[in-house]
């Protein structure tokens, strides 16, 4: 038996991937963030389905639902919202999952931040511009940030910033962001992306916080600083250059 740590996207039902319900579909236990999970995705469960909201149980609890469903014989969908790979706290529970001699796969799913790009319409990788990205949080009601991984220390390269769990947050963000950014930094902040409810906040670094408490926005929105999201005069990419000498193609392995 398998517990399947499946990436359920952003919000809209339809942005898990193939693999992640077609698993969703066949997994007899299946355990998902209520707030989080929109009802048609719980629709793809078998109707006989054992489905477990994880929004009041403890870590503890949670891993002894997982371990219980695979002793008891069923393999196990345990949904996540965006991606597995960031801010879901899979760890600790893959570690204890370890322990248990529980056998796991992880499923990507589409992550918050790239969710709320596509409702910009912004690449978020510009030629000359922006070359990368950081996804990044600020400390609130939840783990110390590492030492070092700062907003200021971020800030100081330049790149483009996608700012998570920080909304409540927002004076801190522009007042650590604004020395590296200047003031008129394009700042774009996504609410619910993908959702029903989703709003988007477009403007500047200087002015953006009286936008977002205006907004009431307090929860579920990544926060996009840099140059690329305004950027319009720039090269194109080398990549489909006519220029570009095509005479040694990469072949599939």
């Amino acid at each position: 038996m398998t517990v399947f740590f499946i990436g359920a996207g952003p919000g809209a039902a339809d942005l898990i991937t193939v693999r992640g319900r077609d698993l969703l579909a066949r997994c007899g236990v299946c355990l998902y963030p209520g707030s989080l999970t929109p009802p048609d995705l719980l629709a793809h469960c078998p109707a006989d389905a054992r489905r477990i909201d994880t929004a009041d149980l403890s870590l503890d609890q949670i891993v002894g639902e997982l371990v219980a469903a695979d002793r008891a014989g069923h393999d196990v969908a345990r949904l996540c919202s965006g991606d597995p790979s960031i801010y879901s706290a899979v760890a600790e529970q893959m570690r204890r999952l370890d322990a248990a001699g529980v056998a796991y796969q992880v499923v990507p799913g589409v992550p918050a931040f790239a969710a709320a790009a596509a409702e910009l319409g912004r690449e978020l990788t510009v030629p000359t511009i922006g070359q990368s990205l950081v996804i990044t949080r600020v400390q609130a009601r939840s783990t110390a940030m590492p030492a070092g991984e700062t907003l200021a220390n971020f800030a100081a390269t330049g790149t483009t910033l996608a700012v998570h769990l920080a909304i409540n947050r927002i004076e801190q963000v522009v007042e650590e962001l604004l020395p590296h950014y200047g003031g008129d930094c394009p700042v774009a902040v996504v609410h619910c992306a993908s959702q029903p409810g989703q709003r988007i906040l477009r403007g500047v670094l200087s002015g953006i916080s009286p936008q977002v408490r205006a907004a009431g926005i307090d929860r579920a929105a990544v926060i996009f600083v840099g140059r690329v999201l305004a950027a319009e005069k720039f090269p194109d990419s080398y990549l489909y250059s006519a220029a570009r000498d095509r005479s040694e193609k990469i072949r599939p392995r």
